[in-house]
């Protein structure tokens, strides 16, 4: 074995001389090109703006429906309600995100979805069954939620912003989160905001609110549109982007996944979050409003908050009130 190593190692140097003593400049792509940083899919830069924004409709949006009473007991939801259809069935559907951290993502050691929509979920479940754990979860992207609940899920609860023109295609729950737009940059970018980046790339996910108002700011910066938050990080550590915005308890989530990051600049929207249900489904959203006003009152609420959001976004001395409408 030794003979065999020196045979080896001697025509390896004698290799390595004849490269050391060429003559000949080692090969290069033509033209100089160099490898491109991979895209993820689906990225459109620029963004288009839409050819015809219409106008939003005058609404409170954060006015939901009242809940019809006191919760019926888990395990008897009244006859004929969506409620005792999803108890007929045994499990709750939910349309929910993997890639926001904080919020609905799936965690690398236990396998299991976890965030702050992901507990509003399993406390729904609670609500029905007796039981956190009687949900499926469906995996819908940005795009995505406004139809899901169109047969497809139960209810979505995707960090979803409550405006007036999507209360005409979804019922929304009462506010579970106030937030709003903000900017992620890296830590050595001297913008302190939306207005510092005029001419430059910013990136949100297709179809959301962020992207609009992205397209909408006065100093003209460049919209990317990305499938989901993750893309727009990756987009970002690579060079190919020079922020993110989105509301900034999203942005939190990334902050904290890259700690070369930051969160600049004041809100400059205003982002009330619910959870999302079929027009037809009124019974649901005052049950589940319900489920809200009781996680309000015992503290639930506060305890979810604190677990999830506490350490980013700060304290906050009590959730959002709820706003009913009839």
């Amino acid at each position: 074995m030794r003979g065999g190593f020196r045979v080896v190692t001697t025509a390896f140097l004698a290799l390595v001389l004849v490269g050391a003593c060429s003559s000949d400049p080692p090969e290069r792509p033509p033209g100089g090109a160099r490898a491109e940083a991979p895209v993820p899919q689906d990225v459109i830069d620029p963004a288009p703006p839409p050819s015809a924004v219409p106008p939003e409709p005058a609404c409170d949006p954060r006015a939901s429906l009242r809940p019809a009473g006191a919760l019926p007991p888990f395990g008897r939801m009244p006859a004929g309600s969506t409620m005792d259809k999803i108890l007929a069935r045994g499990r709750l559907i939910a349309g929910v995100d993997q890639n926001n951290y904080l919020f609905g993502f799936r965690d690398p050691t236990t396998r299991r979805l976890e965030g702050f929509d992901i507990d509003l979920v399993r406390e729904v479940a609670k609500a029905i069954f007796g039981d956190p754990e009687r949900v499926q979860y469906v995996v819908v992207t940005q795009a995505q939620r406004l139809t899901a609940v169109n047969g497809q899920v139960d209810l979505v609860a995707n960090s979803m912003t409550i405006t007036c023109s999507r209360r005409e295609q979804v019922e929304f729950s009462t506010n579970y989160l106030d937030s709003g737009q903000r900017v992620l940059v890296p830590e050595t970018s001297t913008a302190k905001g939306i207005q510092d980046l005029g001419g430059k790339r910013v990136c949100a996910a297709a179809n959301t609110t962020s992207i609009q108002a992205i397209i909408d700011a006065p100093a003209k910066p460049v919209p990317v549109a990305a499938v989901d938050w993750t893309d727009c990080l990756v987009l970002l550590q690579q060079g190919q982007v020079d922020a993110i915005s989105t509301t900034d308890n999203v942005l939190a989530g990334l902050a904290a996944q890259d700690p070369t990051t930051k969160i600049v600049g004041p809100r400059f929207s205003d982002e009330p979050h619910g959870l999302a249900f079929a027009r037809g489904a009124t019974d649901f959203v005052r049950f589940v409003n319900g489920v809200f006003d009781r996680l309000r009152a015992d503290g639930g609420w506060m305890r979810i908050y604190d677990r999830w959001l506490k350490p980013t976004l700060g304290p906050v001395a009590a959730p959002p009130p709820a706003r009913y409408r009839g």
